[in-house]
């Protein structure tokens, strides 16, 4: 029978003895829904949730990662401005010299656009503690992000268990036009679908369109898709990924990936890159959309270029080619993150970097910054167009400001002209475009980039230190500073639980909301004592004393829709079970934040009506009684509200979550021998 892609890697890695209840006969779909536990190649962690993975995996007690490839990156939190950050780099790299991981040093690059291009393979399996790894299925990968429990399991040898996704199908036909990037096409799915649109789903890319994008493209969208809520995306590996990691020095690391002819989807999109114009995601979520062309004339204040989505050569390419003779506005404060070393020196051997410095823009250190408010914040109320994938409200460290995502061609036009402007108006010279299709930087086309000594650059590995031989990495000693804390044990586990309603929230609740980042809050990852004390502050900033003032008693929290939208960051989970939520009750839960909360013991319920959410009030209480029987047995929750009122909650935890809850959490799971 005909395969999607994503069926046919998820095939080959099934492991079949962890997920014992699948019939599963290869060559035939999974039925959708049904837990399956998937064999992982390659790992990657970031510094922010990188230092609580590892303390983690050190408790499970293996000697060295069993993975083929694990990478410790740090590029989230290089703002230094006292002790902790770099106690905990030097902490990640010891532990990475033990256990025989690769240590990506502060200023190689954002994670994601390394792994692309130094270690990502097609047809691999990648699994990673960041929410944006699903960049890698831009070279065919099936790439999840997921808490760093889940990864500290699978560099232990543990298979990751996932629900078998939904395939959705995205036909891609026509070509772009000049001055309309790859982020418009993944702007235009989020126009469709919506943030929550994408859960329990992998959308696979295919279709004559395909071909006309480069793998930076293809990666910009396959990032973005974790907006849409997604399991992951993938586009198939061909003759682009091939020229893309010969590039690289990797061409031996190529291998075809494709679906097979006729295989079928369980929702089709379709697309005509003809017909698409630039757009932008307006405040404050990634699916509020709308053209360029309606916004245009609206006055900019700030622009930056970067992030995990949008800072590859390529795009720095187009961005020269708009503002190459021109200024910054007046008014417009200009800044560019390049996304790795590697491009970083790319761009500066090939005079890209030469023009956009004499253009006025400010260059800032290959990592995260801005995305995640470590510097560059915008003015008060102002207007920044960001080529990021995230804009949720406070996200950028200035509260009132206004945040639009945008392709870095739509940046690029607006930081000179310092209003919103689609830049096929402008006349400008993109020498990547031939025949109306962009051509990689690499492809031939501009002698400045595929000179010897810009490609040179491509194979420049220095700021990565590969793992110890085993007869040295037992001789290493971990390094441990004062803000490093081991972390806190799950509650155990009660089949009865009386929880008073401490909070009741709204629809789409960020994990930014629940434990937000920013320069203040990223350095104490290390030290949940500390950290909690930020739980939930965007939503109520008495959240934390009033946990205090109840001495951190049982409770419970109460929200809408697409709870934990955003980032995969695990502390929006330990910051809770610290400070005593035992369950948390919504009309539907994002992914990876309903996997985190089980992995630490929160029992994760939906409304079975969802109109029972009025019925709630914060200070309420709720009583569950005979979660052995729910759990156990796979039947819907009852709840019992102030004593009266009874409302019944969907258990759609699949049985080995179930049993993860009641062992109290996922590493006492683990250590007790689950599997």
């Amino acid at each position: 029978m005909a395969l999607t892609l994503a069926e046919k890697i998820l095939q080959e890695h099934i492991v079949p003895e962890a997920c014992p209840n699948i019939q599963f006969k290869k060559g035939t779909p999974i039925p959708r829904g049904e837990d399956i536990a998937i064999h992982i190649d390659q790992t990657l962690t970031q510094d922010a949730t990188g230092t609580m993975a590892y303390l983690q995996f050190e408790t499970i007690g293996i000697p060295r990662v069993k993975t083929e490839l694990s990478v410790s990156y740090i590029d989230h939190n290089t703002l230094q401005t006292d002790f902790k950050n770099m106690d905990d780099h030097r902490y990640l790299q010891s532990v990475a010299a033990k256990y025989g991981l690769y240590f990506s040093r502060p200023g190689n690059g954002i994670c994601h656009q390394v792994h692309l291009e130094s270690f990502g393979k097609p047809g691999k399996t990648l699994l990673g503690s960041d929410s944006h790894t699903p960049t890698g299925g831009g070279i065919g990968m099936i790439a999840i992000g997921a808490g760093g429990l889940d990864v500290a399991v699978a560099m232990g040898g543990g298979a990751f268990h996932t629900p078998m996704p939904k395939i959705f199908g995205v036909k891609l036909t026509g070509k772009l036009k000049k001055g309309v990037g790859a982020k418009d096409i993944i702007l235009e799915v989020l126009r469709r679908e919506t943030v929550k649109g994408g859960t329990g789903a992998i959308y696979e890319y295919f279709g004559e369109g395909v071909e006309k994008l480069t793998v930076p493209q293809r990666a910009t969208i396959t990032n973005m898709g974790a907006e849409l809520g997604a399991t992951c995306s993938i586009f198939p590996s061909d003759a682009s990924t091939k020229r893309f990691l010969e590039s690289m020095g990797r061409g031996s690391d190529w291998s075809e990936q494709k679906a097979d002819e006729g295989a079928v989807y369980d929702k089709l999109i379709e697309i005509n890159l003809d017909e698409l114009h630039a757009l932008a995601a307006c405040p404050h979520n990634p699916d509020v959309i709308d053209t360029v062309k309606n916004l245009a004339g609206k006055k900019v204040t700030q622009v930056v270029i970067g992030s995990c989505t949008n800072s590859s050569l390529d795009d720095l390419e187009s961005v020269a080619a708009i503002v190459k003779g021109k200024h910054i506005a007046p008014g417009v404060e200009a800044g560019i993150a390049p996304g790795s070393r590697t491009t970083l020196l790319m761009a500066s051997k090939a005079g890209i970097l030469e023009d956009l410095i004499e253009t006025g823009f400010r260059i800032l250190e290959s990592a995260c910054g801005p995305c995640i408010g470590q510097g560059f914040a915008p003015n008060s109320e102002g207007v920044t167009l960001r080529t990021f994938n995230r804009n949720f409200k406070g996200r950028s460290g200035t509260a009132d400001a206004n945040v639009y995502l945008v392709s870095p061609e739509t940046a690029a036009a607006a930081a000179v002209t310092g209003v919103f402007t689609e830049a096929e108006t402008l006349s400008y010279e993109d020498p990547a475009y031939k025949t109306g299709v962009r051509i990689s930087m690499l492809d031939g086309n501009d002698p400045r980039l595929s000179s010897p000594m810009v490609l040179n650059c491509a194979t420049n590995r220095a700021m990565v230190i590969p793992p110890l031989p085993e007869s040295e990495a037992s001789k290493v000693e971990i390094l441990r500073g004062p803000n490093i804390k081991p972390c806190p044990a799950c509650r155990e586990y009660k089949s009865n639980l009386s929880l008073p309603v401490r909070l009741k929230a709204s629809d789409n609740v960020s994990t930014d909301d629940i434990m937000p980042a920013g320069a203040k809050v990223l350095p104490l990852r290390s030290n949940i004592p500390e950290i909690s004390k930020f739980t939930l502050t965007r939503l109520d900033e008495t959240f934390y004393t009033r946990s205090e003032e109840a001495n951190f008693a049982d409770c419970c929290v109460v929200g809408g829709e697409n709870y934990g939208q955003g980032s995969s960051r695990e502390h929006a989970a330990l910051g809770p079970m610290y400070l005593g939520v035992r369950a948390v009750i919504t009309k539907s839960f994002a992914r990876i934040h309903k996997a985190n909360l089980i992995n630490y013991g929160i029992i994760p319920m939906t409304f079975a009506n969802s109109e029972d959410y009025v019925k709630i009030k914060e200070g309420d209480t709720l009583e569950l009684v005979d979660l052995d029987n729910s759990l156990k047995n796979h039947k819907p929750f009852k709840v019992l509200i102030n004593g009266t009122t009874e409302i019944e909650c969907v258990n759609d935890i699949a049985a080995r979550s179930a049993q993860i809850i009641m062992a109290g959490g996922l590493a006492a799971y683990t250590r007790k021998g689950g599997n």
